[in-house]
C-alpha cells in the first residue's frame, strides 16, 4: 500500500539551528515531553556526546553533562522513566563490548554510575550489544543480544544470547539489582538488533512485550510475546503480511500500534531467509501491527524506496522516536554497502503524524473591543496550525450579493456593560498572576494564507483546565439582602466578566536545561485589561504556571514558564515546546472534513446557525475582527462534509465583527493526517462603545489577618471612573444546584484601586476546585455609562481542606 492511498505525509524537517551532531547508526533516542535526547552511536569512530534535539524550536543542543560521564558507546540499551535515562551495554570499542550501567537524572544533566545488585540465582549480564532494554513499571527488561567469546578485542568470536534478565528500579534514582525471572514456554530463539516494546490493551490490561526480528547469522522476522505477569513466551498468530526478516530496524508504540521501519532486509525478490553469505540491502519499509488483533498492515513496501523526497529514503541502525502520536526517525545507515569500513549514513531527520490531533479546549478570550476579540485556546501538542471558526447570534448582513445568516437573539450577561462575556460552564477563562503585568499580544494575526508556505511554531503542552463560569445575574436572598446597595449582581450593573485565556503549559527552561525553574521571576512590560489567576495560567504571550504562596506578595513557587508566541521562535529563551514545521494548504486540502457537525441541506434557518471560517492559524492565538463570507452556493452544501475542498480565501469577501454582538466560536487542530475535532462551544459579546475596560495588574498581599488587594485603572477608562467594585465568589446552597456557577459577593465600592479583604469575608469564601483549589476574586470598573467588564483573580489555596458548600 503506497504512503499517499494509506494517509501517511512524512515531513522532511528541513532548518536546524545548534550543533547539528554529525550522522551516525547504531545510536539510541527517547523522548523527555517535547526533547529527543540521542546518545551514542558510530561513525568514523563511537560518539559519546548526549545531544538534545527540541521538537518545537527545531534547535540542537548539547547540555553540559558532569558526574559519571560513560564512554562512547553503540547498539547500548537507553530507556526513558519519567526524567531519569538509563543506559545498559553496548560496543565502546571494536571488539569490546560493556556491561555497565549508568543513570543520566536529565533534570540536572547528571550521570551516575550505578552498580546493581547480582541475581540471587546466576550470574549478572555479560557485555554485549545489540540486545533490547525495555521498560514497564519500575522494572527494565534485557534480552538477547550478541557477546564476544574471545578475550582479544581483534579477534571477535561472536556469540547471539537469548538469556532474560529483570532490572528493578529505586523511585526517583538508583537501582536494586538484576534477577533472572522463571518463566514458562519456549524463550525466543537467540539473537541481536531485534526490537522489544511493551504494550497493554485497555480491556484486557495484562501487559505483553513483544519481540520482532533481529539478527542471528541471518536475519529473522518472527514475533514473540511474553506475558509480563505470568512470565509466559509465546508465538502469537498474526494476520496480514508478515515485514521482510530483517535486524537493525525500529519498532515504537502509538496508540495500539506498532509501528516498525526501515532495517536490514533480504536482496532478493521472494525475500526468503538468506544464508548468512546472502545479499542484503536497507530498506525504507514501513508497517505497522495492531497490537489488539495482531494483524499487519503494510503502510510502505520495499519496493517503493521513494526518489523524491517524499519519504524517508532507506537505512537501519536509525534511532526512531514518539511524541505524543507523531513519530520522528533520525540519521541512520544508509546504502548497500556492508563492510564496516565504507559506510555512508543519513543526514536527514523525518517525522510522520499518525493520527488525527485532538481537539483542542474551548477558546478564551483574552481581550474584547467594540469590532474585534483576542483570543487564545490550550495548545494541542505536535500540530501544524489551526482551523478557527465562529458564527454569531445576530444576523450576519448580506454583503455583494451573499446571504445574510439572521440568528435568533439570547440573552447576554449584561444589559449595561461594556464587554460581556457569555459562556458555557465549560468555558475556561484564564488569568494573569498577582505581581505581575501582562504583554499585549501582538497585533499582527498569524493567519496562514492559502497556497503559502510557513513555518509554523507552536508552543507549549497543555496540562490543566479550569473551569470558571460567568457570573449569574442573582444571588441568594440572604447575600441580596446584605448588599442590597448596588451589589453588581443586579441587572443593571451586573460586571461581566472578561477572562484571559488559561493554559497550563509544559514549562520551558534555560537551553540545555530541566531544572531549577522554580526561582524565575517574570516582569514583562505593558498592561493589558484581564483577568488574574495564581493558577496555571497562559498571559497573553507569556506562560505563567504557577502555585499558591503563602508569603507577602503572592510570590511564584513552582516552574515558570517563557514562552513567546508570536510568529518568530525566540528558539534562544526555551528548552522544550513544539516542532517548527512547515504547512502549505495543499497539505490541508484534503484534511478538513471534520471541520463541520454534519447537518443536512436545508432552509434559511439551518443556514443561521452556519459556521463561518475566521482561517487557519499557525499558532495558538488569534486577534479576530473579520471573518470569510461562503459564496450561495457554497451555502447549499453540508458543512464542509468528507472530502470538501478549504475554499481559497483570497477569493472570499470578509465582514467585519459588530459592536454589541454575540459570538460563537469553536476551534480545531491540524496535523499531518488533517483537521481533528472540534473544541467545545464558548460564546462572547464584543464591546458597547463608552464603557470602561477592566481593571489590570491585580496584585495580592498576604498579612497575618488579612488580604490586601489592589489593581490598576483600566487601560481605557471611556471617560472618568466614578468607582470601582471588588467581588468575592461565597459558598451558597445555590452551587449545589449548579457548581459551575459561581455566587459572589460585593466586598468593596469606590474610588480607590485597592481594598482589604478581611479574615471574616475570606471564611465564607467559596474554594473552586474545577482546577488548583483557589479563592475567585473579580473586580470591575465604572464609568458615566455603567460597570465594564471584570477582571478576574484565581488565589491558589494550595492543599486545603474546607468544607465544599
Amino acid at each position: 500500500m503506497a504512503a499517499a492511498a494509506a494517509g501517511l505525509s512524512w515531513r522532511r524537517v528541513s532548518s536546524f539551528t545548534g550543533p547539528v551532531p554529525r550522522s551516525r547508526h547504531g545510536h539510541r533516542a527517547v523522548a523527555i515531553r517535547e526533547l529527543l535526547i540521542i546518545f551514542g552511536g558510530g561513525n568514523e569512530g563511537i560518539a559519546d556526546e548526549l545531544h538534545v534535539y527540541n521538537t518545537v524550536t527545531n534547535q540542537w543542543f548539547l547540555p553540559a553533562v558532569r558526574g559519571d560521564i560513560p564512554p562512547g558507546c553503540a547498539a547500548h540499551g537507553f530507556v526513558c522513566d519519567g526524567t531519569r535515562i538509563l543506559v545498559f551495554g553496548g560496543m565502546v570499542e571494536y571488539g569490546r563490548y560493556s556491561n555497565d550501567l549508568y543513570e543520566l537524572q536529565a533534570s540536572r544533566w547528571l550521570w551516575k554510575k550505578v552498580k546493581p545488585q547480582a541475581p540471587s540465582n546466576g550470574s549478572p549480564p555479560c557485555p554485549r550489544l545489540g540486545h533490547s532494554f525495555s521498560l514497564y513499571g519500575n522494572k527494565c527488561y534485557l534480552f538477547g543480544g550478541l557477546a564476544n567469546e574471545s578475550e582479544d578485542s581483534n579477534n571477535n568470536v561472536p556469540r547471539y544470547l537469548n538469556d532474560f534478565y529483570e532490572l528493578e528500579l529505586q523511585h526517583g534514582s538508583g537501582v536494586v539489582g538484576w534477577s533472572i525471572p522463571v518463566t514458562k514456554g519456549i524463550l525466543p530463539s537467540p539473537r541481536e538488533s531485534h526490537t522489544a516494546i511493551v504494550y497493554c490493551r485497555k480491556d484486557v490490561g495484562s501487559p505483553k512485550m513483544y519481540i520482532f526480528g533481529g539478527m542471528c547469522g541471518c536475519r529473522l522476522n518472527d514475533l514473540w510475546e511474553l506475558d509480563i505477569e505470568t512470565m509466559t513466551w509465546s508465538r502469537p498468530e498474526t494476520k496480514g503480511t508478515v515485514p521482510l526478516p530483517r535486524s537493525l530496524h525500529t519498532a515504537n508504540v502509538i496508540g495500539n500500534k506498532m509501528y516498525v521501519f526501515g532495517g536490514w532486509v533480504p536482496q532478493s525478490a521472494g525475500g526468503e531467509i538468506s544464508a548468512p553469505d546472502g545479499e542484503w540491502k536497507c530498506t525504507g519499509s514501513f508497517s505497522y501491527l495492531n497490537l489488539d488483533t495482531t494483524e499487519w498492515i503494510g503502510l510502505i513496501s520495499d519496493c517503493q524506496e521513494d526518489k523524491s523526497n517524499l519519504l524517508p529514503g532507506p537505512r537501519a541502525g536509525h534511532c526512531a522516536v514518539a511524541v505524543g502520536t507523531r513519530l520522528y526517525i533520525w540519521s541512520g545507515r544508509d546504502g548497500y554497502r556492508k563492510a564496516w569500513n565504507n559506510q555512508v549514513c543519513c543526514k536527514d531527520l523525518w517525522y510522520l503524524d499518525t493520527e488525527r490531533p485532538l481537539a483542542p479546549s474551548q477558546v478564551q478570550l483574552i481581550r474584547a473591543t467594540t469590532n474585534s476579540f483576542q483570543l487564545k485556546w490550550d495548545e494541542v501538542p505536535t500540530v501544524e496550525g489551526y482551523l478557527l471558526q465562529l458564527h454569531a447570534d445576530s444576523p450576519v448582513p448580506p454583503v455583494a450579493g451573499i446571504p445574510g445568516a439572521g440568528v435568533p437573539e439570547t440573552s447576554v450577561l449584561s444589559s449595561q456593560g461594556g464587554c460581556s462575556l457569555h459562556q458555557s460552564p465549560q468555558s475556561l477563562p484564564s488569568v494573569p498572576y498577582p505581581e505581575m503585568k501582562v504583554d499585549h499580544p501582538s497585533q499582527t494575526n498569524n493567519l496562514i494564507p492559502n497556497n503559502v508556505q510557513v513555518a509554523l511554531s507552536s508552543s507549549s503542552k497543555v496540562e490543566g483546565k479550569e473551569k470558571v463560569a460567568a457570573p449569574e445575574n442573582k444571588v441568594t436572598q440572604e447575600t441580596m439582602k446584605n448588599h442590597a446597595d448596588s451589589t453588581g449582581f443586579k441587572e443593571s450593573n451586573t460586571p461581566s466578566l472578561l477572562p484571559v485565556c488559561t493554559s497550563s503549559a509544559q514549562t520551558s527552561a534555560n537551553v540545555g536545561e530541566l531544572h531549577d525553574l522554580d526561582k524565575q521571576s517574570v516582569n514583562p512590560d505593558a498592561s493589558v485589561s484581564c483577568t488574574v489567576s495564581s493558577s496555571q495560567t497562559m498571559v497573553t504571550q507569556q506562560a505563567v504556571k504557577t502555585e499558591s504562596s503563602s508569603t507577602n506578595g503572592a510570590v511564584v513557587k513552582d516552574e515558570t514558564s517563557l514562552t513567546t508566541f508570536n510568529s518568530k521562535s525566540e528558539a534562544a529563551e526555551t528548552a522544550y515546546v513544539m516542532p517548527s514545521t512547515r504547512v502549505s494548504t495543499e497539505q490541508t486540502n484534503d484534511s478538513h472534513s471534520s471541520r463541520a457537525p454534519q447537518r443536512p441541506p436545508a432552509p434559511v434557518k439551518t443556514r443561521d446557525r452556519r459556521w463561518y471560517d475566521v482561517g487557519i492559524f499557525k499558532n495558538n492565538s488569534a486577534v479576530v475582527s473579520q471573518f470569510y463570507l461562503l459564496p450561495e452556493e457554497t451555502l447549499n452544501i453540508n458543512s464542509k462534509t468528507e472530502g470538501a475542498d478549504v475554499p481559497d480565501y483570497r477569493l472570499l469577501k470578509k465582514q467585519d465583527l459588530f459592536p454589541g454582538t454575540v459570538y460563537r466560536f469553536r476551534v480545531a487542530a491540524i496535523n499531518g493526517c488533517g483537521v481533528g475535532p472540534f473544541s467545545k462551544i464558548s460564546e462572547f459579546k464584543t464591546c458597547i462603545p463608552g464603557f470602561p475596560g477592566a481593571p489590570s495588574t491585580v496584585k495580592i498581599t498576604k498579612s497575618v489577618d488579612c488580604i490586601h488587594l489592589s489593581w490598576e485603572p483600566p487601560a481605557s477608562p471611556s471617560g472618568n471612573i466614578l468607582e470601582y467594585s471588588a467581588y468575592l465568589a461565597i459558598r451558597s446552597t445555590q452551587l449545589q444546584e449548579n457548581p459551575s456557577q459561581l455566587v459572589f459577593m460585593r466586598i468593596y465600592c469606590g474610588l480607590k484601586t485597592s481594598c482589604i479583604v478581611t479574615a471574616a469575608q475570606l471564611s465564607n469564601a467559596h474554594v473552586d476546585y474545577t482546577s488548583r483549589p483557589a479563592i475567585v476574586f473579580r473586580i470591575s470598573a465604572k464609568n458615566e455609562r455603567g460597570y465594564g467588564p471584570a477582571t478576574q483573580v484565581r488565589w491558589l489555596q494550595g492543599k486545603v481542606t474546607v468544607t465544599r458548600s
